[in-house]
């Protein structure tokens, strides 16, 4: 299975956790919902992959919110299964 949809499969299943409490202050930054976040895995695609980090490998899903912004996430699969939500930003237009 595509790593994008074992990330959008653990959305909709509500298996994830986040880095607290960045995730949300970096939501609230830029006027984020958690509805953005969910639109954009949704919509969206593996921008980048992160290897070298030695807590996992981390993705960076970009993904479009529901005001139409561009958006990024960038998440991993821990050894839980969890995912973890570790950031996400509005991408600069």
């Amino acid at each position: 299975m595509a790593i994008i949809h074992s990330i959008r499969e653990k959305i909709s299943k509500q298996e994830y956790e986040f880095t607290i409490p960045h995730f949300f202050e970096e939501m609230t930054e830029d006027n984020l919902a958690f509805a953005d976040i969910e639109m954009a895995i949704a919509n969206g695609r593996i921008n980048r992959k992160f290897t070298r980090d030695p807590r996992g490998t981390r993705y960076e899903v970009i993904g479009t919110a529901t005001d139409g912004r561009e958006i990024a996430i960038i998440c991993r699969i821990k050894s839980t299964g969890k995912l973890l939500l570790i950031t996400t930003y509005a991408l600069e237009e």
